[in-house]
Order: structure tokens, then C-alpha cells, then sequence
């Protein structure tokens, strides 16, 4: 950090970067696509060859976490490897790669009196993120954001601050050698909580904020910001059971859902057995869950299935728990299912496994979620995973983005309308 910001406030770096943001946004707006690929793939070599930098950096975060007393799930999502650092160089050339999203036409017509008009992609402008813990984050609204054109405020969260930084350090690097704005993607350079309040309360540079992080981070900011939010609420992702299951997908797909990786948004929380599935196949499903060390409560039903399994609370039922640990109802159905779902749930991933069409159906058409999915595991919730490179993260509202956020979500639309000296009557 500079010595000038060290001197400041934060809501004086708050606003002197959106200032400096909004510059930056009307030059990315008239940078070309091949710039922005060139910007993209750069910033891919500098992550594979900063690689031991990245890990020192990441090891001063873990070992602070470890003193805090971190759960192991979030020491996980704070964690980098290779593998994980390769992962963010490979996204960001997957970005580089996809289609423009600014420019396209959206729809057009023209009118009986000769009026040409197009409703045309453009980019928002300025963007504000406030995450916790995952540094990859950083890259990853990094090359959304450049790709899309629009300048990005970035507050990453303490336990994340020295591998945020380092990553971010990167990308400042790239955009001097090409030439563009270190605004374009700025981020905040102190731990202060204060500097999260000073952007929610930046309408007049940051045009919509978009929070990644846990509950109470999403409340705040849905509560407090004076511009439009992307929600991203939790992750109380369910996966449904059906009677007509297959009895390998039952107990593969539970288990990847809920173990591959117990600390991201898309693991299942809870588990919903049908009352009619067969018991061998609702006992071989929780016992490949139980004999991996996952701890289970459920309802009187779900606990006659396994001694192993504890009493769940009404509270289970609306807990994302983010480690080993998932609640398991038995519904009278698919209606009861998704009733249950859609009062629980945080509209973001839910999946039935089924081979009745007529319960698919129902259960696709009336699950109130971002996405919903058949016969698939909830750890598929990402943008990486749909093909979109990258994804700024799951918003779990229903206004303008759901779902995987991705580049065609980071644009808003402008008519153009192209006349011949047409006057209106």
C-alpha cells in the first residue's frame, strides 16, 4: 500500500478509487476485444509463472487462519495449490476465449414508419465486490469484469488479504504493460470493516455491488447498499430422492454433492428421501455417506434408516452447514419435496434423481431456484462448469442475473434507434 493511502480513511480510499473507477470504465468501454483477449491471456502466463510468490503469499493467510481457529472447510476455500493456481490461469484463458458479450444485439425491429431500433449489450460500468476468504475470487471477477468491459472496486476479505493482494499485484502488472487504467481493476488495500459501509454507501461511482460471502455479509449488504445488488445469498442446496431412482445414481451423486467438497456453495445441506424408495436404497445412499465420516440428523423416519443418524432440529432444516455434516428428511413425494425446498431453501441449487418423467417434470417446473437440476450433483453449480470461464458468483435473486454469473449478466442494454428524419405526429 502507498504511503499516501496509508494515510487515509477509508471512505477517502473509497472515493478517491471510484472516482478513479468511473475514468477507468468509459476507456474499457472503447477497448478493443483482441486488447482485452491480449490483457487476458498475459495475466493466464503471469499466474503460472508466479506460482512459489502465490503460495508464500497464501501461506501467510492459512497459518493467520489456523491462529483464528478457521473450520477446516474454510481453511479449504482459502486454500492455494498448484492445481488450484493452474485452475485460475485455465478460467482466465476460457474467458479470453468465449464470445464478446458487449455489442451484441439483443433484438431489434423496425417500425412501420422506417425507424430502425436495436436493444444492444453494453457494460454497467462500475462494479463493487465484496467476498470473504476465496482468494481465486480475485482473478476470476478480474477477467469477467475486463472482458465485459467494466472497471471492478475489489474488497477481499482479511483472512484473504495477502493472497488477494498478490493476485491483484498481478493483474496491476498486466494492465500497466498494455497500457490501460490500474482502475479498471482496483482493489481495497486495508482490512478496515469500514471500507465495506464507505462502498455501500458510493452510489454515485460503484453502479452495482455484488456480494460473495456468508450470511450476514449478504444481509448487510442487501440492507444497506444504495444501489442495485446481485444477491448471492448461501448455498442450502437439497437433492430429492425419488422412488424411481437408479440405485448407482443415488448413492454417487449424494455423495459427490455432499462430500467432493463440503465448503462451497453448491454442496447439498440437505438430503430429501422419498417415502416410497426402496429402504436398501436409501440405506446403501446414507451409509456410503456415514461410513465417509459425514455426520447425518435427520427426522424419526430418516433415523430409523440408520442408527448412526442423529435428531434433526427445525433449525437443520435452513442450516448451510459448509462441512460434513447434511439433515435428511423422508417426504411423501415430489410435491412435499419441493414444498419443503422452496420453504427452506436459498434459491440457489437443488437436483432431483429420478427416472419418472412426469415427477422430473414437476419438480424443474416448480423448484423456485436459480438452478435446478435432474440427475446430476449440485457441485455442478458453477460457471467454470456451464462454459462460461469464470463466474463472479450464484445470484440467488430474480432481478436481471440468477444463476451463474457470468459475462452476458455483467452487461445492461441501450436502444439504438437509427431514423431518416422521421418526426412524430
Amino acid at each position: 500500500m502507498s504511503e499516501a493511502l496509508s494515510r487515509q480513511s477509508p471512505q477517502e480510499i473509497v472515493q478517491m478509487l471510484g472516482a478513479q473507477a468511473k475514468g477507468a470504465s468509459r476507456i474499457l468501454a472503447q477497448t478493443s476485444e483482441d486488447e482485452i483477449n491480449a490483457i487476458l491471456d498475459a495475466l493466464a502466463a503471469k499466474l503460472r509463472a508466479n506460482v512459489p510468490a502465490l503460495l508464500e503469499s497464501n501461506a501467510k493467510d492459512l497459518a493467520a487462519g489456523e491462529q483464528k481457529g478457521l473450520s477446516p472447510a474454510l481453511l479449504d476455500r482459502l486454500a492455494l495449490n498448484e492445481e488450484r493456481i493452474e485452475g485460475m490461469a485455465a478460467g482466465v484463458e476460457i474467458v479470453a476465449a468465449l464470445p464478446d458479450p458487449v455489442g451484441r444485439v439483443l433484438w431489434e425491429t423496425e417500425r412501420p414508419n422506417g425507424l430502425k431500433i436495436q436493444r444492444v449489450a453494453v457494460p454497467i460500468g462500475v462494479l463493487g465486490m465484496i467476498y470473504e476468504s476465496r482468494p481465486n475470487v480475485t482473478i476470476d471477477a478480474a477477467a469477467l469484469c475486463l472482458k465485459s468491459r467494466n472497471a471492478v472496486i475489489l474488497r477481499g476479505g482479511s483472512e484473504s488479504l495477502h493472497s488477494s493482494l498478490a493476485l491483484h499485484g498481478l493483474i496491476q502488472d498486466t494492465l500497466r504493460e498494455y497500457g490501460l487504467p490500474e482502475a479498471a481493476v482496483s482493489m481495497i488495500p486495508v482490512p478496515d470493516r469500514a471500507a465495506v459501509g464507505a462502498m455501500l454507501g458510493c452510489h454515485q461511482y460503484i453502479d452495482v455491488m455484488i456480494p460473495r460471502g456468508g450470511k450476514s455479509l449478504i444481509e448487510r449488504v442487501m440492507n444497506e447498499a444504495r444501489m442495485p445488488v446481485f444477491g448471492h445469498l448461501e448455498g442450502l442446496c437439497h437433492i430429492y430422492i425419488d422412488k424411481s431412482v437408479k440405485a448407482e445414481i443415488a448413492r454417487d451423486v449424494t455423495y459427490n454433492a455432499k462430500l467432493r467438497r463440503t465448503g462451497i456453495c453448491g454442496a447439498m445441506e440437505t438430503l430429501l428421501l422419498d417415502a416410497s424408495l426402496d429402504p436398501e436404497i436409501a440405506k446403501a445412499t446414507l451409509s456410503k455417506l456415514l461410513d465417509a465420516g459425514c455426520e447425518i440428523v435427520g427426522d424419526k423416519m430418516a433415523q430409523a434408516l440408520d442408527p448412526r443418524i442423529g435428531a434433526a432440529t427445525t433449525q437443520d432444516w435452513s442450516t448451510e452447514y459448509l462441512e460434513s455434516k447434511l439433515s435428511c428428511a423422508v417426504v411423501n413425494g415430489v410435491e412435499e419435496a419441493v414444498n419443503h425446498i422452496n420453504a427452506y431453501g436459498s434459491h440457489h441449487t437443488d437436483s432431483i434423481l429420478a427416472e419418472d418423467a412426469a415427477a422430473v417434470r414437476y419438480f424443474l417446473s416448480n423448484v423456485d431456484s436459480g438452478i435446478v437440476m435432474h440427475n446430476a450433483s449440485t457441485q455442478f453449480a458453477d460457471g467454470g462448469e456451464f462454459g462460461m470461464g469464470a463466474e463472479i458468483g450464484i445470484a440467488t435473486g430474480k432481478m436481471h442475473a440468477r444463476g451463474p454469473v457470468g459475462l452476458e449478466q455483467l452487461c445492461t442494454y441501450k436502444y439504438l434507434v437509427r431514423g431518416t428524419g422521421q418526426t412524430r405526429p
